[in-house]
């Protein structure tokens, strides 16, 4: 049973939540038990989605994600969402390819690696390290 003390207008209230049955709660108020029907929220009703499949038909592939271009006609990295730059393994002129880490973005206390996207050269780092970023911040342009 929790208990709980309120003051409410000057006046002070012991109370006491005991079981949930269903949407009964058993509770108690300065010593005084009471039975209080809980308001049910509606149930949403599931989502089905039927797909066709066959197993001639390859599995389709999700759509990609358009690539962010900057003002000068270079690939963006974004950060995906917000955290600290911890690492940053490459250097602005450096060759890359699509699937090197470029830098780790450390977010709830996990290192996450930032890759480059595509294959280019590392025209601008616009962050450094122990930086904090928001979701979409630039973290470098790639041509």
């Amino acid at each position: 049973m929790k208990e709980y003390k309120y003051k409410i207008n000057g006046n002070e209230y012991n109370v006491a939540i005991g079981d949930i049955n269903d949407n009964i709660a058993q509770i108690e108020v300065n010593g005084v038990p009471y039975s209080v029907e809980l308001e049910q929220q509606p149930k949403a009703a599931p989502v089905v989605k039927r797909v066709a499949v066959s197993n001639d038909a390859p599995a389709p592939k999700p759509a990609a994600k358009p690539a962010a271009t900057a003002a000068g006609g270079g690939f963006v990295i974004a950060s995906p969402l917000p955290g600290v730059i911890k690492d940053i393994y490459v250097k602005e002129g450096q060759a890359v390819k699509a699937g090197d880490v470029v830098c780790i973005l450390e977010a709830m206390k996990m290192g996450n690696e930032i890759h480059a996207g595509k294959d280019g050269v590392v025209k601008s780092i616009n962050v450094s390290s122990e930086e904090s970023v928001l979701e979409g911040t630039t973290i470098m342009v790639i041509e």
